[in-house]
């Protein structure tokens, strides 16, 4: 869907700058092409990871998602350098654009179409926890608001007649495809580096906090590396020192179990037990206990400082 949409409204652009000879529509054009080009990527990527983990990749090839991520970031960076020279060029040799009626009538039709696909693609990409979808969306998105400033330039260059606000709105265009072509990059290069991502720890967080019972003292050192929809997490969590090493296995299991069920994203938790060494007391309230040396005051909150600490 997101190709053969991003092939219209390319289409629907360059009839655009055919019929106006705008700078401005030019660079929204330029722009459509990378989504062509990064919408191919995409589809072929998706297939890809699609595919199940196996022995040479244990974990599966999610991964691949945050390399298509990049590219298409690579690509708009690329796309806003090109319109850089293109539009500095028209303003200092002056833009003579003609048809400005027909031109915002192809822009708006084009500029619907992309908000349309864009909001699709965002909200496939949350409901399939697609890296690669979600960037698509974002960049598609990123489109249909540089063709908005596109068509208000044009009509005030319509109503005012002055032709310099023609590659003065591509400069603009520029700026707002760099910034949201170094997002995508940066956000994508984490990923692939399993840069924290505080929205992962926040709802592993909740799922800790909605099914931590009194034997589950603390949970510390967790750490999440993410392969696509595949999520590895690991984490420290403290039991009672006196429970036997079958209690602590069959507890911690079923624990796990609880938390990858509520969980959004696909995965698995392995915890390392740690025993409590009389050291939470405090903060323990499992009882029977006969080693207590200290009575229960209350419980330690689950946060994400705790979380990621390794006391």
């Amino acid at each position: 869907i997101s190709l053969i949409v991003s092939c219209l409204v390319l289409l629907t652009k360059a009839s655009a700058y055919f019929f106006t000879d705008s700078t401005a529509i030019l660079s929204d054009a330029l722009e459509s092409i990378v989504n062509v080009l990064a919408a191919a990527v995409a589809m072929g990527v998706i297939r890809y990871v699609s595919r199940p983990a196996g022995p040479d990749h244990p974990y599966g090839k999610g991964k691949v998602e945050f390399f298509s991520s990049a590219f298409e970031g690579g690509l708009i960076l690329f796309a806003a350098c090109v319109i850089a020279v293109e539009s500095t060029l028209a303003l200092i040799r002056g833009s003579q654009p003609r048809s400005l009626d027909l031109g915002v009538g192809l822009m708006a039709v084009a500029g619907l179409i992309n908000l349309a696909l864009g909001l699709y693609l965002k909200w496939i990409g949350k409901k399939t926890n697609s890296a690669a979808l979600a960037a698509s969306g974002t960049h598609v998105l990123s489109d249909f608001w540089t063709s908005l400033g596109v068509l208000i330039g044009l009509g005030l260059m319509f109503i005012t007649g002055a032709n310099w606000i023609d590659p003065l709105i591509a400069i603009l265009v520029t700026i707002q495809l760099g910034f949201s072509g170094y997002k995508i990059v940066s956000e994508s290069f984490g990923a692939l580096l399993d840069a924290r991502d505080m929205d992962v720890l926040e709802e592993l967080r909740q799922s800790l906090v909605k099914f931590r019972h009194s034997a589950i003292i603390e949970v510390h050192n967790l750490r999440a590396v993410r392969s696509g929809n595949f999520h590895h997490i690991d984490a420290h969590v403290v039991v009672p020192q006196f429970w036997d090493v079958l209690k602590a296995h069959d507890d911690t299991i079923a624990f796990e179990k609880k938390i990858v069920a509520d969980y959004r994203f696909d995965g698995e938790i392995a915890f390392h037990v740690d025993p409590c060494e009389k050291l939470y007391c405090r903060n323990c309230s499992y009882e029977p206990c006969n080693i207590r040396i200290e009575k229960f005051v209350e419980l330690k909150p689950i946060t994400i400082e705790s979380l990621i600490d390794n006391p």
